[in-house]
């Protein structure tokens, strides 16, 4: 199975191109974070280069911009040119969906929401899942 889930921000605009055939080839790069390590300390992200085809292509160039949070799924697609008599080896995540991981605002959630409801206090009791 090639399957690729990735979740991070723009590192800049979608560079754009059209086909012959006149249909969208939309470019970018993901900064996606690493995990965390046992102490805790970020070590850093890789830059995952992304293409999407057709009408993706066209959401791309239309609503992503740099730095925005968003999410795709797709596969993994590799391949080779020559370059100054030199082999460069590529690898691109074809996008088979996306879309944002944020609000328009900027921020992932609103600060102190995250979409649960608070429980007034001493109602912990009645509560069938404690």
């Amino acid at each position: 199975m090639n399957k690729c889930i990735y979740m991070g921000r723009l590192t800049r605009d979608p560079e754009v191109r059209y086909s012959q055939d006149n249909k969208a080839v939309a470019r970018y790069t993901l900064a996606v974070d690493r995990m965390k390590t046992k102490n805790n300390e970020n070590p850093g992200a890789d830059f995952i280069s992304c293409v999407a085809f057709g009408k993706s292509g066209e959401f791309a160039e239309k609503y992503f911009k740099k730095g925005m949070k968003i999410l795709v799924e797709g596969h993994t697609q590799t391949g080779s040119y020559d370059k100054d008599g030199q082999k460069v080896y590529t690898s691109d995540c074809i996008i088979e969906k996306q879309e944002f991981a944020e609000s328009k605002k900027g921020g992932t959630e609103a600060a102190g929401s995250d979409d649960f409801m608070n429980i007034p206090d001493g109602m912990d009791e009645e509560l069938p899942f404690n």
